[in-house]
């Protein structure tokens, strides 16, 4: 019933090797590998000690994120002197969340509802590595481990930075976080605690693992999930949020609905396991069999699982058989597809289950699931013959129909979560958009970050002549209105991105015009010229500094347009070895 769906509305993150989820989601169509092989002059730079570099067993691979120490803080009112002291992993999910506001269309100081955050993190090993042992930090360590580094205290961080008064809720359930992050999200919406909900996970890591006989950690780095060859994947750093909300206010709101949740479950193992840090099958094949119940659609309709994948042996031979007993006998060999973010990024810890959504998200809308890297011999200790599984090598199509994945994250520790995730509904039919005028508004805080977004815009629409323009204007309406200010008024996608274009080399003093540019269309000017005089006074107030009432384009949606360009500055404690 779609009164239990949830939508994902938005999308964000920052991953190995991709700045955003469109950078991500290229990366992974094309097969590539975002982890990163350390020199030893990096890892010095780290404040990795000589003995550990010079280690045998030291493993200098992980996926590494571009930036990591950088921070917009005036963005964000963070003083200066608090700046250097907050965990990364809190600064970048901040800025993160953010962003999958922006995606989703909503301003959260101007949305009519309650807006929850919901998120994990992994251990602040910046607190560990710079600052604690620093005896220019402080005397009292104390308060170090309080609002600026404790894990309990991120969610709060975004709802009192972004002023949200839904629940804050920290997840904390080690890999298997973010995505229990976004089952608690999901529950909470469909309860009616709050109406739009932030979830997902963040870490930030560094290569200081050793490769250990059946460990976690494999001795190159590299993740070979289902293959002979797995020894497990280095761990790396990411972010990753999503933008949530009950698909029926979705709908009625206009929102653009990347995926839809069907069903989703956590639970435990409890003690049918080897070992504290061993799988236990049971507890998964209970996971995956509660979600599909919740969901309301029988194994057989799943055309792709993207798995937790970890690489090791033992822990992806124990997944395919509770994934093959979840999804019961009579299935076809060979019918659903397997895989594994890991094999692309590592493992990114408390982030690798919202990653692993993304990925799923992305699939079904494109229906396509993306190639498994390095899988070259099956695992000999999984029976793929008696399973409906097989690992695709290269770009593989979804089955027609709806499209279905599920998406499963396993904590070290037993908690286990798993999702459904479906393909977004056919939406109605609407009418073309006329060629009317619009107003794209486009404002920053500092000049510079306005010449960066309108050049942004202009690459973006440029990339994607398709997109209608009543949408975009009705997306950049409801964002947040900034002090420095632009807006170009246009009938044509096309003649947006040259005048955009144009607004980020010029510092735009005036509304820029598209009947004002020699090369823009000029026929049936006189015949519009009321609504056009009518939309340059508006956008003229508006970049005065007025609020305005922007005149919603009748029947607009909500799409992804490129997120608020940060202007970061380094921010951070250097590492001593």
């Amino acid at each position: 019933m779609d009164g239990d769906a949830i939508a994902v509305v938005g999308l964000a993150g920052r991953f190995p090797g991709a700045p955003d989820v469109a950078t991500l989601w290229r990366n992974l169509l094309a097969g590539v590998h975002s982890v990163h092989d350390y020199s030893r002059d990096e890892l010095r730079e780290l404040g990795i000690g000589e003995r550990l570099i010079d280690d045998p067993a030291h493993v200098p691979a992980g996926g590494r994120l571009a930036g990591v120490a950088d921070f917009d803080a005036e963005f964000f009112g963070v003083p200066e002197s608090e700046a250097a002291q907050l965990d990364p992993q809190q600064r970048l999910f901040l800025e993160q969340a953010w962003v999958a506001l922006e995606d989703s269309g909503h301003d959260p100081a101007r949305y009519d509802g309650v807006v929850g955050v919901f998120a994990g993190s992994s251990i602040n090993r910046y607190f560990l590595f710079r600052q604690f042992g620093d005896p220019s930090a402080t005397d009292d360590w104390e308060s170090l481990l309080l609002p600026g580094s404790a894990a309990d205290y991120l969610p709060a961080q975004v709802a009192y930075r972004l002023g949200l008064t839904g629940p804050a809720m920290a997840v904390q359930t080690a890999c298997s976080s973010s995505l229990v992050a976004i089952c608690t999200a999901a529950q909470n919406l469909i309860d009616y605690r709050c109406d739009l909900a932030l979830a997902g996970g963040v870490s930030v890591i560094e290569p200081r693992f050793l490769h250990t006989a059946n460990g976690l950690v494999s001795p190159d780095g590299r993740c070979r999930a289902f293959d002979a060859a797995g020894q497990g994947a280095a761990f790396g750093s990411g972010v990753a949020v999503l933008a949530l909300k009950r698909l029926e206010d979705a709908q009625r709101d206009g929102d653009q609905v990347l995926a839809v949740l069907r069903g989703w479950a956590v639970g435990n193992d409890g003690s049918a396991r080897a070992g504290f840090a061993a799988p236990g099958l049971d507890g998964q094949a209970a996971v995956v069999a509660e979600a599909l119940a919740a969901a309301g659609v029988p194994a057989g309709s799943i055309g792709y699982v993207e798995a937790h994948g970890s690489g090791t042996a033992a822990g992806d031979a124990i997944e395919v058989a509770a994934l093959t007993h979840a999804f019961g006998p009579g299935l076809a060999p060979g019918s659903c597809a397997l895989g594994s973010v890991k094999t692309n990024l590592g493992n990114l810890d408390a982030a690798a289950g919202a990653v692993s959504l993304i990925k799923a998200v992305l699939a079904v809308r494109d229906g396509v699931v993306p190639g498994n890297l390095h899988f070259e011999t099956p695992n000999p200790e999984i029976d793929f013959a008696r399973s409906p599984f097989f690992v695709p090598v290269a770009n593989h199509p979804f089955p027609e129909g709806p499209r279905l994945a599920g998406v499963s994250s396993f904590g070290l520790g037993g908690t286990n979560a798993h999702v459904i995730v479906e393909s977004a509904p056919e939406e109605d039919p609407r009418e073309p958009s006329g060629g009317g005028w619009q107003v794209l508004p486009v404002s920053a805080r500092t000049p510079r970050a306005l010449r960066e977004a309108l050049a942004a815009l202009a690459g973006h629409l440029e990339s994607a002549p398709e997109l209608r323009l009543d949408d975009v204007a009705r997306t950049l309406a409801g964002r947040r209105a900034f002090a420095c200010r632009a807006a170009v008024i246009c009938r044509e996608t096309k003649e947006a991105a040259a005048l955009l274009r144009a607004g980020a080399d010029s510092n735009p003093t005036a509304p820029i015009t598209a009947a004002d540019a020699e090369s823009a269309h000029t026929t049936s000017i006189a015949s519009a010229s009321v609504g056009l005089d009518a939309l340059r006074g508006l956008a003229a107030e508006w970049m005065s500094g007025a609020d305005v009432d922007w005149l919603e384009p009748s029947g607009a949606r909500h799409v992804s347009l490129p997120a608020y360009p940060f202007q970061r500055r380094r921010h951070w404690i250097e590492a001593r070895s």
